[in-house]
């Protein structure tokens, strides 16, 4: 049985102030109506007995009516009624009480001061005014004065004892800890053990450095509770966490026997033989974890996942973990949580493949996880797996349609395939859920595709203002400047335009055998071919990544040179890679262009 008592939550309930107030309220009222009566003749005392019970009656009405608004949460309305009682009467205690009660309400901490200051010095012996000086000093940071009136209650009666734990608090919040150490052990003798007390003295003796005075803290928790395993865990994570190992273990053994199946408990052995390096005795421990038929497959996943923070760079107890995780996996293969710790361990260890898989795995078995969609959608572009992208974009929409990252990936993906149409659906949709973003490189991407996208549609229109509205705010974007230049000289509009940013792409990029490609049928439609065939052979001299279309161009420039022999054999050579223009064939058959 727990010898801990525990402290009220909620010691000022409105409703029983309220009651109270009201009992303080009746002992204030007049009581020398009989006196009266007796100096005065019959009618006058008669007549002055009346005044004074209606105005006794008015100002009850007025202060129940305060008190009525304070308990529904009006306290510019109570305040309004207790201020006419002390109108009448500004010595009343109570009615001074609730107004700094009602103004504290409110936020009015100054204002509720004097009023508070008041009705203790009318009735220093009630213990709820002092708390309400004492409250207000301490929003004040007054905390000397805060705890002149907690140590004055604590002295007036031993039943005054729990308030020790608020003085202690003021005397931590006022940079006095062995006085709140002293005010806690008090509190003890009176009360007896308390949890809290205890963390809290903890917690001051571990700030002193005094880690055995907050290990004896401990103890006491297990003496209270000698068959709680729970009371030994927190204790040795107390040692582990101030380099006490052995000393940790052997608190952790006392709570095995107690009971051995805490998993808890081998996971903080499993940490305390990483340490040392004794990996076999980590994998033990942990195995140990992971074969408790007692223990569901996500608590074992968590359990798992905490190890793996804690192993570091150590890359034989990440491999490991990755080992165990994998046969969590399968013992466990409907589990969500399973599948996504062991896709994150994978992704950790550059295996992007295999944690795609256990990504798509984990969205088929739970699909409202947004992490695991985000991830998984991460990778299939990663892999360039558009089909997997498309069809995973699409599912992730149907749980999450107003995620502008989800929408992109949709948009990328239809794209890539060739479907303008749903591309521009997509990315538009993606553009107006992002408009809100920081991410400017997000955005930048956005209108790049919808410049792709829209040429796709023949809107050129909307393609080029795309394009630069990219521009505008990133004028070396290298995706941009190759494509708007290239689609321009394609459809031999604003050549001079396409020039200039198809220039300044191979500036940037002298050896790229693409932008060297682009900035040469540039000049070629601009009726240059001398420059043109200039960069392109600069493009030829990288046969690791020229195209059948670089070829093909280089064929056309020499044609135009009159070089009609050449340019059939570059033809050809295009012809033989495979991927070049669909008027290849015929410029064989015909030798011409």
């Amino acid at each position: 049985m727990k010898t801990l008592y525990k402290f009220s939550s909620n010691r000022l309930l409105i409703g029983w102030i309220a009651s109270l107030l009201l009992v303080i309220w009746a002992t204030l009222a007049p009581a020398s109506a009989q006196r009266r009566r007796e100096k005065a003749g019959p009618d006058t005392t008669l007549a002055k007995a009346a005044s004074t019970t209606t105005t006794r009656i008015e100002a009850e009405t007025q202060f129940t009516e305060g008190i009525r608004y304070l308990m529904t949460d009006e306290p510019t309305k109570a305040i309004a009624q207790f201020s006419k009682v002390l109108q009448k009467d500004p010595n009343n205690a109570a009615a001074q009480y609730s107004t700094a009660n009602a103004l504290l309400k409110t936020g009015k901490i100054a204002e509720a001061i004097p009023y508070a200051t008041k009705a203790y010095a009318l009735d220093n012996q009630n213990k709820f005014y002092s708390l309400l000086l004492a409250e207000l000093y301490v929003k004040q940071k007054r905390y000397t004065e805060a705890e002149d009136l907690y140590e004055k209650l604590l002295k007036k009666s031993a039943e005054n004892a729990e308030y020790g734990v608020e003085l202690a608090a003021i005397y931590l919040f006022n940079d006095k800890p062995d006085k709140a150490l002293d005010t806690y052990n008090k509190v003890e003798r009176e009360l007896g053990l308390n949890e809290e007390i205890i963390r809290q003295k903890q917690r001051i003796y571990l700030k002193q450095n005094k880690v055995d005075k907050a290990v004896e803290e401990a103890e006491k928790l297990v003496a209270s509770e000698p068959s709680e395993p729970d009371y030994l865990l927190e204790g040795a994570e107390l040692l582990i966490a101030n380099d006490r190992s052995d000393q940790a273990i052997s608190w952790i053994d006392r709570a095995l026997k107690l009971s051995s199946d805490l998993p808890q408990a081998h996971v903080l052995l499993a940490d305390i033989y990483r340490k040392k390096g004794d990996m076999d005795r980590v994998t033990k421990e942990l195995n140990q974890v992971l074969a408790n038929p007692n223990l569901e497959a996500g608590l074992k996943a968590r359990i798992l996942s905490s190890y793996v923070g804690m192993t570091g760079e150590n890359s034989t107890a990440r491999q490991d973990a990755l080992g165990m995780a994998q046969n969590l996996a399968k013992t466990s293969p409907n589990d969500p949580k399973t599948q996504i710790m062991l896709a994150d361990l994978l992704m950790q260890q550059g295996k992007k493949a295999e944690a795609r898989d256990a990504y798509a795995k984990a969205a088929r078995l739970d699909g409202s996880v947004y992490e695991v969609w985000g991830a998984l959608l991460q990778l299939d572009g990663e892999l360039n797996q558009v089909d997997s992208l498309l069809a995973h974009s699409e599912k992730a929409l149907e749980v999450f349609p107003t995620q502008g990252l989800f929408w992109y990936s949709n948009g990328s993906a239809n794209l890539f395939k060739r479907k303008y149409q749903q591309a521009v659906d997509a990315l538009e949709e993606s553009r107006k859920l992002l408009a809100a973003t920081s991410n400017s490189d997000l955005k930048k991407q956005i209108d790049a595709q919808l410049g792709d996208a829209y040429n796709g549609l023949g809107d050129h229109a909307k393609s080029d203002e795309s394009y630069e509205a990219v521009l505008k705010v990133d004028p070396i974007n290298d995706h941009v400047l190759n494509n708007y230049s290239y689609f321009l000289s394609l459809r031999k509009e604003n050549l001079p335009r396409a020039l200039q940013l198809s220039q300044k792409l191979v500036e940037r990029n002298p050896t790229n055998a693409t932008y060297l490609d682009t900035y040469a049928w540039v000049l070629y439609v601009s009726k240059d071919y001398t420059k043109a065939k200039q960069y392109l052979e600069k493009a030829l001299a990288d046969p690791a990544n020229v195209s059948a279309t670089i070829i093909e161009h280089y064929g056309d420039v020499l044609y135009q040179l009159g070089q009609s022999d050449k340019a059939l054999e570059q033809w050809k050579q295009a012809k033989a890679k495979g991927g070049a223009g669909p008027d290849l064939d015929k410029k064989i058959a015909s030798g011409k262009l």
